[in-house]
């Protein structure tokens, strides 16, 4: 079999299918996802060899492996809503994406696909806005819109559904925390739809899969990850919105804030943004000036983990294992410190820390961090 993986220009039937069963297999996040192919080569050898990893990394009972008959009623079921099913490396899988270490191997998606391959600007705020901020937040996307930007948001309350609404005529995407048919909050059905003229709406969750409190963060990565900047509109002290500004940090985006009364609690965070030196925002142009010269420049994609000898050497001693699995503890630990520390290579501890997290052992972090659980 020739080699597939995230580079592949695009996957027949047969390795979407097996895409679909490996990133939705038991404790395969996206992250693992990319490990197992860099590995093994394809998603099918993946998957064949998931269960002994799983046992190696000591789970006390066999991993549950999404299997193929499940995979291809699901592909039907979003084939029957007029999902589009989009695999990483493939051409309209929208490349600042691609450049975060958490990328979705695949992402289901309705609407205009041709929106994705635009310029992006994400605009976020409070749920609870007030009138002043939504106001704002219309007139903002709707400026960015007609000097071509997409805007992207969550579909959430407020500030979000304000951004969606402004740049309707333009085009906008809503990036959902649940599956498809599970539109959060139900009564934003009609502005889901109505998105779908000129924007899209994306997802990475399975159909049927109905938004908890943890999949509202793993949804925000993917906001700033799409986009070239977010914008904060309103937000209070601990919110959402600061999180996804902190995502946007750490994925190398631009982060601007809209200044608010010190008197409005709502505003604190977004003030707080600006203290910290997010860009002050009091209309378009100020976001258009900072973002026109990026776009100008080409993207870099994150380096690949290694493909050679080193990734593929012979599995893991005990010694190996125990050395690695006694440096861990439950702070995040950087794996480049697991392998100085330990003393074995690169290989060797990328396989360890593989067989951990199928065995539901482990948590990845971002900047390349894992702790024990």
């Amino acid at each position: 079999m020739s080699r597939e993986d995230t580079e592949a220009p695009t996957l027949n039937n047969e390795q979407r299918l097996d895409w679909l069963c490996l990133i939705r297999s038991e404790h395969v996040g996206p992250r693992t996802f990319r490990a197992l192919l860099n590995r093994y080569g394809s998603a099918r050898s993946a998957l064949d060899a998931l269960p002994e990893l799983a046992r190696r990394g000591g789970a006390p009972a066999p991993s549950r492996i999404y299997s193929r008959e499940n995979a291809k009623r699901e592909l039907a079921a979003m084939k029957a809503l007029g999902l589009s099913l989009i695999a990483m490396g493939e051409a309209t899988y929208p490349e600042r994406l691609r450049m975060i270490d958490s990328a979705p191997p695949l992402l289901a998606v309705r609407g205009n696909i041709t929106a994705m391959g635009l310029p992006m600007i994400a605009i976020v705020g409070a749920r609870n806005a007030s009138a002043a901020g939504v106001r704002f937040a219309e007139r903002l996307a709707r400026d960015l819109g007609q000097a071509g930007f997409i805007t992207v948001s969550g579909l959430a309350r407020g500030i979000d559904a304000a951004a969606h609404r402004g740049s309707l005529a333009s085009g906008t995407i809503a990036v959902l925390a649940g599956g498809h048919d599970q539109i959060y909050p139900p009564e934003h059905a009609t502005l889901a739809n109505a998105i779908l003229a000129q924007g899209l709406l994306l997802s990475e969750m399975p159909l049927g899969w109905q938004p908890r409190a943890h999949d509202f963060p793993r949804r925000n990565r993917l906001i700033s990850g799409l986009a070239a900047g977010i914008v904060v509109v309103e937000a209070a002290k601990r919110s959402g919105s600061l999180i996804t500004a902190r995502l946007a940090l750490e994925q190398g985006r631009e982060v601007f804030a809209v200044p608010g009364s010190p008197l409005d609690p709502r505003a604190e965070g977004s003030n707080h943004l600006l203290k910290q030196g997010a860009t002050l925002v009091t209309e378009a142009d100020d976001v258009i000036s900072v973002l026109r010269p990026i776009l100008g420049h080409p993207m870099e994609l994150p380096a690949e983990e290694p493909q050679g000898a080193d990734a593929r050497r012979g599995e893991p001693d005990t010694g190996e294992r125990s050395r690695i699995v006694d440096l861990l503890g439950p702070t995040p630990t950087a794996v480049d410190d697991l392998i100085r520390l330990s003393g074995c290579s690169a290989g060797i501890v990328r396989t360890v820390l593989l067989e951990l997290e199928l065995a539901g052992r482990i948590e990845r972090h971002g900047a390349g961090l894992v702790s024990l659980l």
